[in-house]
């Protein structure tokens, strides 16, 4: 029996509902910073939340954007995609980046891209050997002041 479904988390406690998922990731916000980004970035970007549930619980979660740059055309930007750590290795994420590539070609995107930390290992090999994913470029940041 497939107790696994997929929601798009659009409310403000949809939102905090994938916070424990989320933080797993972006250890770095407190919930209130990161249910006031998450706001901000669906009301500016277009961005989108969707969490992959078993039954009651959320497994996994995904953000991206809508984008068009010059260099992409009309793509889909990844911005978050984790799996709970007590749930790995399950094919989450798998679901959750498929879900996202048949959005987008379900509405008029070319490709899928995002960036992965230099130390995340397993996350590359997740992308370049599971998903196709190929390596394009680096992503480089400078903080202001």
């Amino acid at each position: 029996m497939n107790t696994l479904t997929i929601k798009e988390m659009m409310s403000r406690e949809e939102v905090l509902q994938a916070y424990p998922v989320m933080k797993q990731l972006r250890a770095h916000l407190d919930e209130s910073q990161y249910v006031e980004l998450v706001e901000e970035a669906q009301q500016k970007e277009g961005y989108k939340m969707f969490a992959l549930f078993d039954e009651d619980d959320i497994v996994a979660v995904i953000g991206f954007h809508p984008m068009v740059t010059l260099y992409y055309g009309r793509f889909i930007w990844v911005c978050d995609l984790v799996t709970d750590q007590h749930q790995r290795s399950k094919g989450y994420g798998e679901k959750l980046l498929n879900y996202v590539h048949n959005w987008g070609d379900n509405n008029g995107f070319e490709s899928v891209a995002l960036s992965s930390g230099l130390k995340r290992k397993e996350a590359h090999r997740f992308y370049e050997d599971k998903m196709d994913y190929d390596k394009v470029s680096y992503v480089f940041k400078h903080e202001l002041d």
